[in-house]
């Protein structure tokens, strides 16, 4: 079994929707073309889920002294994390709610099988 090295970051102040946009783009990929990748894309979650990669990745070489030439991202995904309920007052004074979400997001970086 390949060695696998994981970073997660929790609490993210983003919706897990707008963020598994992002996500999916990545999946798969080379570390560095996935990191390459997001430095382009113009969403706000894209420069998050390169922080997440990036740590993933400094663990790996830090740890295990893998460079980040040999892995790829195995499996990265974005769960919902807890939200925030806020309201606003709304006509014939009832209220609106309003969902501030949260997300988690966790990589799982492996060593590419040499073949």
């Amino acid at each position: 079994m390949a060695l696998e090295v994981r970073a997660v970051a929790k609490y993210i102040r983003m919706s897990p929707r707008k963020v598994r946009l992002v996500v999916d783009l990545v999946r798969g990929r080379d570390v560095d073309e996935a990191l390459t990748m997001l430095r382009f894309t113009p969403k706000a979650a894209a420069k998050v889920v390169a922080k997440v990669i990036a740590s993933a990745a400094a663990n790996a070489d830090e740890v295990h002294g893998i460079s980040s030439d040999a892995l790829y991202i195995s499996a990265i995904k974005a769960d919902a994390g807890p939200t925030l309920r806020r309201n606003r007052a709304g006509a014939r004074g009832r209220y609106k709610p309003i969902l501030k979400r949260s997300s988690h997001i966790t990589v799982v970086l492996a060593e590419r099988a040499e073949a």
